[in-house]
Protein backbone atom coordinates (compact mmCIF):
# COMPACT_ATOMS: atom_id res chain seq x y z
CA UNK A 1 0.00 0.00 0.00
CA UNK A 2 1.24 3.49 -0.86
CA UNK A 3 0.89 4.71 2.73
CA UNK A 4 3.04 1.86 3.98
CA UNK A 5 5.65 2.55 1.30
CA UNK A 6 5.73 6.21 2.26
CA UNK A 7 6.18 5.29 5.92
CA UNK A 8 9.02 2.89 5.10
CA UNK A 9 10.83 5.43 2.95
CA UNK A 10 10.41 8.06 5.66
CA UNK A 11 11.88 5.63 8.18
CA UNK A 12 14.77 4.89 5.82
CA UNK A 13 15.62 8.59 5.63
CA UNK A 14 15.07 9.50 9.28
CA UNK A 15 16.68 6.46 10.91
CA UNK A 16 20.07 7.88 9.90
CA UNK A 17 19.43 10.81 12.27
CA UNK A 18 18.37 8.47 15.07
CA UNK A 19 21.64 6.60 14.72
CA UNK A 20 23.48 9.92 14.64
CA UNK A 21 21.86 10.96 17.92
CA UNK A 22 23.08 7.81 19.62
CA UNK A 23 26.54 8.09 18.07
CA UNK A 24 27.06 11.70 19.10
CA UNK A 25 25.75 11.00 22.61
CA UNK A 26 28.34 8.30 23.24
CA UNK A 27 31.29 10.05 21.60
CA UNK A 28 32.80 11.52 24.78
CA UNK A 29 32.86 8.16 26.56
CA UNK A 30 34.48 6.45 23.57
CA UNK A 31 37.21 9.06 23.11
CA UNK A 32 38.15 9.16 26.81
CA UNK A 33 38.01 5.38 27.26
CA UNK A 34 39.67 4.15 24.07
CA UNK A 35 41.32 7.16 22.45
CA UNK A 36 40.54 8.85 19.18
CA UNK A 37 42.53 6.54 16.91
CA UNK A 38 40.94 3.32 18.20
CA UNK A 39 37.50 4.93 18.17
CA UNK A 40 38.01 6.00 14.56
CA UNK A 41 39.01 2.46 13.59
CA UNK A 42 35.87 1.09 15.26
CA UNK A 43 33.84 3.72 13.41
CA UNK A 44 35.33 2.67 10.09
CA UNK A 45 34.68 -0.99 10.82
CA UNK A 46 31.06 -0.16 11.62
CA UNK A 47 30.75 1.79 8.35
CA UNK A 48 32.21 -1.10 6.32
CA UNK A 49 29.71 -3.50 7.91
CA UNK A 50 26.87 -1.04 7.22
CA UNK A 51 27.93 -0.63 3.59
CA UNK A 52 28.10 -4.41 3.14
CA UNK A 53 24.62 -4.87 4.62
CA UNK A 54 23.09 -2.22 2.36
CA UNK A 55 24.96 -3.49 -0.70
CA UNK A 56 23.61 -7.02 -0.18
CA UNK A 57 20.04 -5.91 0.57
CA UNK A 58 18.84 -6.38 -3.02
CA UNK A 59 20.33 -9.86 -3.35
CA UNK A 60 18.75 -10.81 -0.01
CA UNK A 61 15.46 -9.11 -1.01
CA UNK A 62 15.33 -7.39 2.37
CA UNK A 63 14.50 -3.72 2.83
CA UNK A 64 15.13 -4.21 6.55
CA UNK A 65 18.83 -4.48 5.72
CA UNK A 66 18.72 -0.95 4.27
CA UNK A 67 17.16 0.32 7.50
CA UNK A 68 19.82 -1.42 9.60
CA UNK A 69 22.62 -0.14 7.37
CA UNK A 70 21.34 3.43 7.43
CA UNK A 71 21.10 3.33 11.23
CA UNK A 72 24.67 2.03 11.52
CA UNK A 73 25.88 4.70 9.08
CA UNK A 74 24.29 7.36 11.28
CA UNK A 75 26.02 6.01 14.39
CA UNK A 76 29.36 5.90 12.58
CA UNK A 77 29.27 9.26 10.80
CA UNK A 78 27.91 11.34 13.65
CA UNK A 79 30.56 10.50 16.21
CA UNK A 80 32.56 13.77 16.00
CA UNK A 81 36.03 12.21 15.95
CA UNK A 82 37.47 13.28 12.61
CA UNK A 83 37.62 16.97 13.49
CA UNK A 84 39.13 16.24 16.90
CA UNK A 85 41.77 13.82 15.65
CA UNK A 86 42.71 15.96 12.63
CA UNK A 87 43.05 19.07 14.78
CA UNK A 88 45.07 17.38 17.52
CA UNK A 89 47.61 15.71 15.22
CA UNK A 90 48.18 18.89 13.17
CA UNK A 91 50.89 21.44 14.00
CA UNK A 92 49.56 24.70 15.36
CA UNK A 93 50.12 26.73 12.18
CA UNK A 94 48.13 24.21 10.09
CA UNK A 95 45.43 23.38 12.63
CA UNK A 96 42.80 25.73 11.24
CA UNK A 97 43.39 24.55 7.69
CA UNK A 98 43.28 20.90 8.73
CA UNK A 99 39.98 21.35 10.57
CA UNK A 100 38.40 23.16 7.63
CA UNK A 101 39.27 20.31 5.27
CA UNK A 102 36.82 18.05 7.15
CA UNK A 103 33.89 20.26 6.15
CA UNK A 104 35.21 20.60 2.60
CA UNK A 105 35.48 16.85 2.10
CA UNK A 106 32.12 16.28 3.81
CA UNK A 107 30.49 18.61 1.25
CA UNK A 108 32.50 17.07 -1.60
CA UNK A 109 31.27 13.62 -0.59
CA UNK A 110 27.65 14.80 -0.68
CA UNK A 111 28.17 16.27 -4.16
CA UNK A 112 29.78 13.07 -5.42
CA UNK A 113 26.94 11.03 -3.93
CA UNK A 114 24.30 13.17 -5.64
CA UNK A 115 26.11 12.97 -9.00
CA UNK A 116 26.66 9.21 -8.69
CA UNK A 117 22.99 8.75 -7.83
CA UNK A 118 21.84 9.89 -11.27
CA UNK A 119 20.07 7.20 -13.29
CA UNK A 120 22.73 7.43 -15.99
CA UNK A 121 25.42 6.40 -13.45
CA UNK A 122 24.79 4.31 -10.30
CA UNK A 123 21.15 5.24 -9.71
CA UNK A 124 19.83 2.62 -12.10
CA UNK A 125 17.72 -0.35 -11.09
CA UNK A 126 20.66 -2.74 -11.38
CA UNK A 127 23.45 -0.61 -9.88
CA UNK A 128 21.87 1.12 -6.88
CA UNK A 129 23.23 -1.50 -4.41
CA UNK A 130 26.74 -0.46 -5.48
CA UNK A 131 25.82 3.15 -4.78
CA UNK A 132 24.66 2.28 -1.26
CA UNK A 133 27.76 0.18 -0.63
CA UNK A 134 30.13 2.90 -1.90
CA UNK A 135 30.20 4.61 1.52
CA UNK A 136 32.36 1.74 2.71
CA UNK A 137 35.21 2.62 0.32
CA UNK A 138 36.49 5.72 2.21
CA UNK A 139 36.09 3.81 5.47
CA UNK A 140 38.18 0.96 4.06
CA UNK A 141 40.93 3.37 2.95
CA UNK A 142 41.02 4.95 6.40
CA UNK A 143 40.92 1.54 8.08
CA UNK A 144 44.03 0.49 6.15
CA UNK A 145 45.99 3.73 6.68
CA UNK A 146 45.12 4.55 10.31
CA UNK A 147 47.44 1.88 11.86
CA UNK A 148 50.40 3.82 10.45
CA UNK A 149 49.37 6.96 12.40
CA UNK A 150 50.05 7.49 16.11
CA UNK A 151 47.46 8.22 18.76
CA UNK A 152 46.59 11.86 19.35
CA UNK A 153 49.40 13.52 21.39
CA UNK A 154 46.99 15.49 23.63
CA UNK A 155 45.09 12.28 24.43
CA UNK A 156 48.31 10.46 25.37
CA UNK A 157 49.42 13.26 27.66
CA UNK A 158 46.11 14.48 29.13
CA UNK A 159 44.24 11.21 29.61
CA UNK A 160 46.99 8.59 29.77
CA UNK A 161 49.77 10.66 31.35
CA UNK A 162 52.22 9.17 28.86
CA UNK A 163 54.69 12.01 28.27
CA UNK A 164 57.19 9.84 26.39
CA UNK A 165 54.45 8.47 24.17
CA UNK A 166 53.27 12.02 23.51
CA UNK A 167 56.78 13.13 22.49
CA UNK A 168 57.18 10.10 20.23
CA UNK A 169 53.83 10.77 18.53
CA UNK A 170 54.73 14.45 18.00
CA UNK A 171 58.08 13.52 16.44
CA UNK A 172 56.39 10.99 14.17
CA UNK A 173 53.78 13.51 13.05
CA UNK A 174 55.77 16.74 12.89
CA UNK A 175 59.34 15.51 12.46
CA UNK A 176 62.38 15.99 14.64
CA UNK A 177 62.74 19.33 16.36
CA UNK A 178 62.09 21.26 19.54
CA UNK A 179 58.46 20.64 20.46
CA UNK A 180 58.59 21.47 24.16
CA UNK A 181 56.41 24.56 23.62
CA UNK A 182 53.60 22.40 22.22
CA UNK A 183 53.92 19.96 25.11
CA UNK A 184 53.77 22.84 27.59
CA UNK A 185 50.58 24.09 25.89
CA UNK A 186 48.99 20.65 26.29
CA UNK A 187 50.00 20.62 29.97
CA UNK A 188 48.41 24.05 30.47
CA UNK A 189 45.22 22.81 28.84
CA UNK A 190 45.24 19.77 31.13
CA UNK A 191 45.61 22.01 34.18
CA UNK A 192 42.76 24.22 32.96
CA UNK A 193 40.47 21.22 32.42
CA UNK A 194 41.06 20.04 35.99
CA UNK A 195 39.60 23.28 37.29
CA UNK A 196 36.72 23.33 34.80
CA UNK A 197 33.47 21.53 35.49
CA UNK A 198 32.12 19.55 32.55
CA UNK A 199 28.46 20.46 32.17
CA UNK A 200 25.69 18.04 31.36
CA UNK A 201 23.16 18.92 28.66
CA UNK A 202 20.63 20.20 31.21
CA UNK A 203 23.28 22.22 33.06
CA UNK A 204 24.40 23.74 29.78
CA UNK A 205 20.84 24.79 28.96
CA UNK A 206 20.51 26.43 32.37
CA UNK A 207 23.86 28.26 32.20
CA UNK A 208 23.20 31.98 31.49
CA UNK A 209 26.71 32.61 30.12
CA UNK A 210 26.25 30.18 27.22
CA UNK A 211 22.57 30.72 26.52
CA UNK A 212 22.86 32.93 23.42
CA UNK A 213 25.58 30.72 21.90
CA UNK A 214 23.33 27.72 22.52
CA UNK A 215 20.37 29.47 20.87
CA UNK A 216 22.48 30.24 17.82
CA UNK A 217 23.75 26.67 17.45
CA UNK A 218 20.24 25.22 17.85
CA UNK A 219 18.75 27.58 15.23
CA UNK A 220 21.55 26.90 12.73
CA UNK A 221 21.44 23.13 13.25
CA UNK A 222 17.64 23.02 13.00
CA UNK A 223 17.71 25.11 9.80
CA UNK A 224 20.20 22.73 8.18
CA UNK A 225 18.16 19.67 9.14
CA UNK A 226 14.83 21.19 8.02
CA UNK A 227 16.12 22.37 4.64
CA UNK A 228 15.71 18.85 3.19
CA UNK A 229 19.37 17.97 2.69
CA UNK A 230 18.95 14.60 4.42
CA UNK A 231 16.11 13.65 2.05
CA UNK A 232 18.28 14.65 -0.91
Amino acid sequence: HQDNLLFLWSMTVSIFGIGGLLGSSGSRYLTVKYGKKKSLMCNNLLMIVAASIMGLSKAAQSFEMILIGRFMCGVSLCVPLHHQYTGEISPRKLRGLANSTCSCFWTLGKVMGQISGQRELLGSQSLWPLLMASCGLPALVQMVTLPFFPESPPYLLMHKGDQEGCKKAIRQLWGEGHHQTDIDDIMKEKATMKNTKILSVLELMREPATRWQLYMIVVLSATIQLCGINAV
